[in-house]
């Protein structure tokens, strides 16, 4: 199951509190994402010198890479409140209708996946963006009566992992749209060695890139071995983390140089041991692995993909030249 993958990219139920004081809270404290940085500290600067609220971002991305933490930083290099919420938690037009009412002026609303919001929603929040007011609807039948309220000027911040699923009218709202990027291995080293800091975790800096080299180039990955390798180290070493400690607590969990866990590598050899490189259908891996379709698609797939081990085909998903080498297997097919 993904929830038990210690690579999974989203957010385990333990995770939340560690995460919280983790988070960076200002854009100087925010590692990496320069590009996303450098367009929003002109964008802040330029509302806060208008006295306005910043433009709605919509922020894109896969999990993990601190979308979250973003809007945190957003909302306070502003020097105003957030109010967090899901695009699954807004059930109902009047849900919403409650968070944007309660907003004051010039206030962060942060809806993560905020593709998964419901169309009746979403047509709520048309004009509360543009206009800053809400549509209501109020009674039934002939004595049904519209009633327009204003709204104190707010920043909607939406975070996706597939923006493609927005629609066009809903994405052309949003005057900030930023890209963010899988982290390298310096930048997830840095944040290795801010959050062992925070945590009072005696770490090297040849330990942090060892873990760094292995975190899927994903924050939230990256803290999840740092606080496993810290168990490690405490329990069979001296306690400090060192390149050699990290290697061998790495070993422990099965996550190799490349970042594949075991799953990721029963996947492969699937692929190129019992099908025989041939292509195979998702419908087949899904089977094969006891999963469903959409989250092989969704979860597992996704990082095999990215990082050439797989490719698709119109006949099927095909191992490449390098998923055999990962598993020591002579390749001795055309290239891929």
């Amino acid at each position: 199951m993904e929830t038990n993958r210690i690579v999974s990219k989203a957010q385990l139920p333990d995770e939340e509190k560690i995460e919280i004081s983790l988070r960076p809270k200002y854009l100087e404290e925010y590692i990496g994402q320069g590009k996303a940085k450098d367009k929003l500290r002109i964008f802040i600067e330029a509302a806060k010198n208008r006295g306005e609220a910043l433009d709605h971002c919509l922020l894109n991305g896969p999990p993990g890479l601190g979308k979250t933490t973003l809007a945190g930083v957003i909302a306070n290099e502003m020097g105003v409140n957030v109010k967090i919420t899901s695009g699954p938690a807004i059930e109902r037009p009047g849900d919403l209708a409650s968070i944007l009412t309660n907003l004051e002026d010039n206030d962060v609303l942060f809806i993560d996946e905020i593709h998964r919001i419901s169309r009746s929603v979403e047509e709520i929040l048309y004009p509360a963006m543009e206009d800053f007011a809400l549509d209501l609807i109020i009674g039934k039948g002939p004595s049904a009566r519209s009633v327009r309220l204003d709204l104190n000027h707010f920043t909607l911040i939406g975070a996706t992992t597939r923006s493609g699923q927005l629609a066009s009218p809903f994405r052309d709202r949003f005057g900030v749209l930023l890209n963010l990027e899988l982290y390298d291995n310096e930048s997830l080293k840095d944040i290795i060695l801010r959050s062992a800091s925070i945590l009072q975790i005696p770490i090297e800096d040849q330990g942090a890139y060892e873990i760094a080299s292995r975190s899927r180039g994903t924050p939230r990955i990256a803290n999840r071995l740092l606080k496993r390798i810290r168990d490690y180290a405490e329990v069979v070493c001296d306690g400090i983390i060192t390149e050699k400690v990290a290697k061998d607590g790495l070993k422990m969990l099965e996550i190799d140089m490349d970042g594949l866990d075991e799953l990721d590598r029963t996947i492969l050899r699937t692929m190129v041991i019992n099908y025989g490189g041939r292509p195979v259908g998702i419908e087949t891996i899904a089977a094969s692995l006891g999963e469903e379709r959409i989250t092989i698609e969704d979860v597992y797939e996704p990082f095999l993909l990215q990082n050439n081990y797989i490719q698709r085909t119109p006949r099927g998903r095909i191992p490449t030249r390098k998923a055999y080498e990962h598993l020591g297997i002579p390749f001795t097919k055309e290239e891929v």
